[in-house]
């Protein structure tokens, strides 16, 4: 059986969604957002300082939850353990990768598109699944539609979500918590401005859902 992904949005109701180009940036980008009141972080497997930057937060931001995001086959799930990631995320969940993450032994966001791949998630065992691409797919209206003949099924809502529209989503009571890049921009980070964004992560916290 998979792991529960649900206490991870206990801390905070979003999970920051961060591309990091350069290792070095790693430990001072979750250090923001932790300050900021986002402790739960997703690092996309993208980029080739994507498992030294999940390592170095481990090692160095303990007060950090760090997981692997674009996890796409069982070795990227090896990949991403070895560097120590605490919980995974997928853009979408084939049969084999399910069946991997059934046994990796963290919390699991498998992702879903579609009311067929969100029931097969379901019948595998998984409480908490991510929408994906939430907006692109058809955002809160899908969401709405789904809650009825899913009511058991948890959603995080991901792509295209930004300080705009997150509160619409958390606002819905199959939504616990929703993913997004917009607290980290790339900008502030190539700059080193992490005073921005701890303030943008303290604002993103603040939007609790009711």
């Amino acid at each position: 059986m998979p792991v529960d992904a649900l206490p991870l949005f206990a801390p905070a109701p979003v999970i920051p969604v961060l591309t990091i180009e350069r290792a070095d940036d790693a430990v001072p980008l979750a250090r923001a957002l932790v300050a900021g009141g986002l402790p739960v972080l997703e690092v996309t497997l993208r980029t080739a300082a994507a498992l030294d930057a999940i390592a170095a937060i481990v090692r160095d931001v303990p007060l950090a939850t760090v997981g692997a995001g674009t996890v796409t086959s069982p070795a990227d799930i090896a990949h991403a353990l070895d560097a120590g990631a605490q919980f995974l995320v997928s853009p979408g969940t084939p049969p084999r990768l399910a069946a991997a993450f059934a046994d990796a032994g963290v919390p699991i966001l498998p992702g879903c598109a579609t009311v067929s791949e969100a029931m097969a998630l379901a019948d595998a065992g998984f409480r908490a699944v991510k929408f994906f691409p939430a907006e692109a797919a058809g955002g809160t209206g899908w969401l709405k539609a789904v809650a009825a003949p899913l009511p058991a099924l948890r959603f995080c809502p991901t792509g295209g979500v930004d300080a705009r529209n997150a509160a619409a989503y958390l606002a819905l009571p199959n939504v616990p918590g929703v993913g997004g890049s917009w607290v980290a921009p790339r900008d502030a980070v190539a700059a080193g401005d992490f005073t921005r964004i701890t303030a943008l992560a303290r604002e993103a916290g603040a939007l609790r859902h009711r």
